[in-house]
């Protein structure tokens, strides 16, 4: 196994809470200089982001990389549609699962490995209302014991 250098950047909880993921992959994305310099800081939001197709390429859409503060009239668009990098096998199977299945495509986390950008993106299926319920109650179950365990030390 080779070592990896991985670096968290930004992950997107709400949609781990919104979908039940069926399938991931991992894609490179092309960005230009200052876009990369802001996501070193940390400057991106998910917030209803989506992968959308065009022709046969892939786009990461609605993805706000916000500007990079010192760099000068050359910034980059905070909301541009940016390309994924994958191979032709996985396109054509996102795509169609996309369209046969009704399934969406969403990223999840975004990291540097080895120096580049890597986005984690998921065919996932929309949870219906009592689903998201029963997580919430889940996660504060959760809480309330680990708030216990803590209390008893």
């Amino acid at each position: 196994m080779k070592n990896e250098n991985i670096l968290l950047i930004q992950e997107n909880k709400q949609a781990r809470f919104d979908y039940h993921i069926i399938e991931t992959f991992e894609a490179g994305i092309v960005l230009i200089g200052s876009e990369v310099k802001s996501l070193r800081q940390k400057q991106i939001q998910f917030k209803d982001s989506y992968i959308a197709f065009r022709g046969s390429e892939a786009f990461l859409q609605n993805a706000h990389i916000s500007e990079y503060k010192a760099s000068s009239y050359n910034n980059h668009i905070p909301e541009r549609l940016r390309k994924l990098l994958l191979n032709q096998a996985e396109l054509v199977k996102i795509e169609t699962s996309i369209s046969q299945d009704g399934l969406t495509c969403v990223p999840l986390k975004i990291y540097f490995k080895n120096g580049k950008v890597k986005l984690e993106i998921a065919l996932v299926k929309g949870k219906k209302m009592h689903d998201k319920r029963d997580a919430i109650k889940k996660r504060d179950v959760d809480n309330q014991l680990r708030r216990a365990k803590q209390h008893d030390r």
